[in-house]
């Protein structure tokens, strides 16, 4: 039976009017396609409007409106706080909008917005080409960007969000807009980090860059006797390095799959944009000597490979957690939480990754994107991976332990891509709070104009007044 606010009248005329799909509890589609990537997400969707093209998305957002149920919109589905639906809701699914179009002269890709960054990749990648997105391929190329985007680019090329040229989206009176710097560079600032608050995002163009197919990787593992050295010679050796070279440090207990043992380790990986090879591999032996790590793979791989190499960790219904700050010191006190928190971690399911930032997203700032704190050095992601509920208290309490001890060393500035959902109480942070009150008042300024009855709300909001 339908909801109560959907009659049978309603979802006829919406089927009439979209070439995809609608689905009710109880048909044979329902459940695989109400599924996100998070486990710990437990949402009954009151309908699920699969998306055939671009133009199906006008008569869902229509019908949300008439019903007053609220309106969840899903890209890859892989949102870790579980924004991509709602209970009792519609969830407008973009999943099956996946086509990537290169345009190799301009150096432009236009990627719908159910493509993954696996779909980005496989694109770019044929004609020497990437776009700055995340870390693990299944990601969702449209919630990556619409929150920031980052990955092992960002210090050469900046944020996802910072080369988003253009993106078409329909509007909570459903029309169709394009916002790029001529037509309306003020939702195209909004877009860049803002989130889902606008409109729904059809099609996004970024600008590309020329890199690969190979690139110079390198992970440098350290055993726990080696942490205190190993994190005193990253503080020194990431003092000075070129754009082109971005960190990410990752410590956990490898799972079986990777095949590394059963203790915890610090993972130093590196990943150099340019095709100077020999400029990056002087750079990870300045590391390497400062201290010589118990293990190592370094050399050229295609970065297809390594972009993609913890996707196994992060399947589809996996458990997840996360928390996330920025911080400035490496000092011994943070070496103190790290190596404590690391070493704590004997399980598989939970780990921390430390993002060395600055270079190209240090130089940008609120005027082109709302992201929030562009001076951090470094920015912490603690974030649990596990498949058993009854392992669920433990590993949140973890993740939240080690959020409360980096607090007294917190700079201001959270990721929204990085953000749990709410359990048991806890509430994501303010907007107003993790924006800034400057930037805060101008998004707010941008919502009023597009969706002044915050129709679009199920995202870390901003409301219209």
């Amino acid at each position: 039976m339908p909801h109560p606010e959907l009659s049978e009248s309603m979802l006829a005329e919406l089927r009439g009017a979209v070439r995809g799909v609608a689905l009710l509890p109880g048909d044979p589609a329902y459940e695989a396609t109400g599924a996100v990537w998070n486990g710990m997400i437990d949402a009954t969707p009151a309908l699920i409007v699969r998306a055939a093209d671009a133009a199906d998305v006008a008569p869902t957002i229509a019908l949300a409106r008439r019903t007053g149920l609220p309106l969840a919109v899903r890209g890859g589905g892989h949102n870790v706080a579980g924004k991509g639906t709602v209970d009792g809701g519609i969830v407008l699914d973009l999943g099956d909008l996946r086509a990537v179009e290169v345009d190799p002269g301009a150096r432009t890709v236009r990627v719908q917005a159910g493509a993954t960054l696996a779909d980005v990749d496989a694109a770019t990648t044929a004609h020497g080409l990437a776009v700055p997105i995340g870390v693990v391929s299944a990601t969702g190329i449209a919630g990556l960007t619409l929150g920031g985007g980052v990955g092992w680019l960002t210090r050469k090329h900046g944020l996802t969000a910072d080369n988003l040229l253009a993106a078409c989206l329909v509007t909570a009176d459903g029309r169709e807009v394009t916002a790029d710097d001529d037509t309306d560079p003020e939702l195209l600032w909004a877009l860049r980090g803002g989130g889902g608050n606008f409109g729904v995002v059809t099609e996004f163009t970024f600008r590309a860059h020329p890199l690969g197919p190979d690139v110079l990787g390198a992970n440098l593992v350290y055993t726990p006797a080696r942490w205190r050295a190993a994190w005193r010679a990253v503080e020194r050796w990431t003092r000075d390095l070129p754009d082109e070279l971005t960190v990410i440090t990752t410590t956990l207990t490898p799972p079986p799959l990777l095949d590394a043992g059963d203790e915890p380790l610090l993972l130093v990986g590196a990943a150099w944009a340019s095709p100077d090879t020999a400029a990056g591999e002087r750079l990870v032996d300045q590391l390497r000597t400062a201290c010589p790590p118990d293990d190592e793979e370094t050399g050229l791989v295609p970065w297809v490979q390594w972009q993609s190499v913890f996707d196994a960790a992060f399947p589809k219904g996996v458990r997840a957690y996360w928390r996330n700050t920025s911080f400035d010191r490496l000092d011994d006190a943070v070496i103190d939480v790290l190596v404590r928190r690391g070493e704590e971690q004997t399980w598989v399911g939970t780990a921390f990754d430390v993002h060395l930032m600055g270079g190209a997203f240090s130089r940008l700032g609120s005027t082109t994107s709302p992201f929030p704190n562009r001076g951090a050095r470094f920015w912490l992601n603690t974030y649990g991976f596990w498949s058993d509920p009854a392992q669920d208290e433990a590993r949140v309490a973890f993740v939240r332990g080690m959020a409360r001890d980096m607090e007294p060393f917190a700079t201001g500035g959270q990721y929204v891509n990085f953000m749990g959902q709410e359990v048991d109480g806890h509430r994501l942070l303010d907007p107003s709070v993790m924006f800034g009150r400057a930037v805060h008042d101008r998004l707010v300024g941008v919502k009023r104009r597009l969706d002044p009855d915050n129709l679009f709300r199920i995202n870390l909001n901003i409301r219209p007044a």
